[in-house]
């Protein structure tokens, strides 16, 4: 605790004795808002899927009820035993038949339609009667035949075959008329279509807030939320839904699930509802402390950076100033008071013993300056290029194309080496010098020297340290080409990848080994003045070394080289680097 700062304790003690207990009590908070929340939310759940179950059933049961009539009307069994002679005397019977008060009432609010099957040749199909020999193989019958029960509900689509209904989807009561039973009597079978419709309108105004889902297995029979269109196929469970609740009954043979979809807002109510509790929470565990907090701090840091402030004011001033308010009669207060009683003694120190041989230190440096730029002054270069313009003419006259040619490339690059007025140039001027130092070599070298220089446009306006690549170059040819006797290229190319300038410098000379390629390699990424005044190879660690401080030693380094093949250097620069020396030089 002794390293750390006034300001970091004052944090660490609200963290530890506000922040800390303020969430650990929200939390238990928070967790009983939410567990009350998740209760009367499974509570809500329960209520619902109670009255879907409810409400299916009720209806159901009302349909029921109307079949027993049926059910148990002995004169509808006598109608459906008898063998009719025609047509005529069946549709005679019918009619009396369909008069009865059990067939008139089979069809009220919940039925869409109402068909007794049997197995009489006889009957003709028509109205609430048909054989059963023609249905034997529609969907819901089979259901009723494999579910082996007396009496079977079925949940089927119907598709675009049979427009008999007001929809394609059907919910088909089906029961076996056995309740008179005759040794030559026939198989007698009654199904009732409930209206889907009405069904479907029911549970869909019932918007609780969440989906429902009530199913089939993963077929969706009813829903609130938009898959109970009548007029289209039954659909499916994605898996994709987010089940919070899941209720099960089974209603005449078939297995259904009524499921509730999750809901994001009882958390959200239940905050809602106690507003006022966290509000004064709020309030009490963290506004108040914040106050006392800042109060506190304003008192410790504000007066510790000011001393702070004044101490690092000691390596930049010669005189040492002190602090103007030194507030309080505390322990920090002290300390103000006694740093300024310091200040001034320290002060009378530097005035009597420093101040006066300072002054006389830059008296002595100023004086040393003048005479080194009287020096410089006398030192004038022009009567060099002067000379070496005369010689070029002399030779000129004298039809000495090739020593002029020489002299004037040689003038060029001493220009070069005595202009330092500036120490960047542009690249297309560096490629310049190269191409003029290249010149001069092969005057030395004749056709044993082949080069050539490729320059990005993109590269060509950039900036680069004087002499950079004139230097790599210039290496190239001493120690390549002069340890080999046959012919030598030398490839100079500078172009753009990325973010990056790149320069390659290679040459097919005599090249070195592997281990002295990695120490040169080395050396060109980490040289410093120490290494340019002790190793060799200079003139590349003194380009290498300008190269990097020129890019705020964003500029990197490779070295591959084999005896008796050649050397390729490659050097990386930041473009933004090489944008920057035009600003530099000005």
């Amino acid at each position: 605790m002794n390293d750390c700062s006034v300001r970091m304790k004052l944090i660490i003690i609200y963290i530890f004795c506000v922040i800390f207990p303020l969430v650990l009590t929200d939390s238990v908070i928070l967790y009983t808002l939410y567990d009350a929340g998740e209760k009367e939310q499974i509570h809500e759940f329960e209520n619902v899927t109670n009255a879907i179950r409810y409400e299916l059933v009720y209806t159901m049961e009302e349909v029921v009820n109307q079949m027993n009539d049926l059910y148990m009307d002995r004169e509808v069994y006598d109608f459906l035993d008898k063998s009719y002679e025609g047509p005529y005397d069946f549709f005679e019977a019918r009619v009396g038949m369909e008069g009865r008060s059990s067939l008139n009432r089979l069809g009220g609010y919940n039925i869409s339609n109402a068909v007794v099957y049997a197995d009489n040749d006889t009957i003709v199909n028509g109205g609430h009667f048909s054989r059963i020999s023609g249905m034997r193989d529609t969907i819901w019958y089979q259901d009723f035949l494999a579910s082996g029960r007396n009496m079977n509900m079925t949940f089927y689509d119907i598709g675009d075959k049979d427009m008999s209904g007001p929809s394609k989807r059907r919910i088909s009561l089906v029961r076996r008329m056995d309740y008179y039973r005759k040794k030559d009597g026939c198989e007698k079978i009654l199904r009732v279509d409930v209206d889907y419709n009405r069904i479907a309108g029911k549970l869909t105004r019932m918007d609780y807030g969440f989906g429902i889902y009530i199913c089939q297995g993963d077929r969706i029979l009813f829903s609130n939320r938009g898959h109970s269109g009548s007029n289209e196929d039954f659909r499916n469970l994605t898996g994709q839904e987010k089940v919070a609740y899941k209720s099960a009954f089974s209603l005449y043979g078939v297995d259904i699930d009524v499921l509730c979809m999750e809901t994001s807002s009882a958390l959200v109510s239940q905050l809602q509802k106690h507003i006022p509790l966290m509000g004064f929470l709020f309030v009490a565990n963290l506004f108040l402390p914040v106050v006392m907090f800042s109060m506190m701090n304003r008192s410790f840091t504000r007066r510790l950076r000011k001393l702070g402030e004044a101490f690092e004011k000691v390596e930049e001033e010669a005189v040492l100033q002190e602090i103007s308010q030194a507030l309080g009669r505390d322990e920090i207060g002290a300390l103000m008071q006694n740093y300024n009683r310091m200040v001034r003694r320290m002060n009378e120190l530097i005035q009597r013993v420093y101040k006066d041989r300072l002054e006389r230190q830059e008296i002595d440096l100023a004086r040393q300056n003048a005479e080194l730029l009287a020096l410089h002054s006398q030192i004038n270069p022009h009567f060099l290029f002067n000379v070496l313009e005369s010689i070029r003419m002399h030779s000129v006259l004298r039809n000495e194309e090739e020593t002029a040619g020489m002299i004037e490339k040689l003038a060029v690059l001493e220009r070069q080496n005595i202009n330092w007025a500036s120490d960047n140039v542009k690249f297309s001027e560096e490629i310049s010098f190269v191409e003029a130092y290249l010149e001069l070599q092969k005057y030395r070298f004749g056709d044993r020297l082949h080069y050539q220089i490729e320059l990005s446009k993109s590269c060509a306006d950039y900036y680069i340290p004087k002499l950079t690549l004139t230097t790599f170059v210039e290496n190239s040819c001493v120690h390549g080409m002069e340890r080999k006797a046959s012919a030598c290229w030398i490839y100079l190319r500078v172009y753009e990848k990325g973010s990056q300038v790149i320069v390659e410098i290679e040459d097919t000379g005599g090249g070195m080994d592997e281990s002295a390629a990695v120490q040169l390699c080395e050396r060109m990424q980490n040289c410093t003045i120490e290494d340019i005044k002790e190793n060799e190879h200079v003139g590349i660690l003194n380009a290498c070394l300008r190269l990097r401080r020129f890019s705020g030693e964003r500029a990197s380094f490779s070295l591959e080289s084999e005896p008796g093949v050649g050397t390729f250097t490659t050097i990386r620069v930041d473009m933004v680097c090489l944008r920057s020396g035009k600003e530099e030089e000005t």
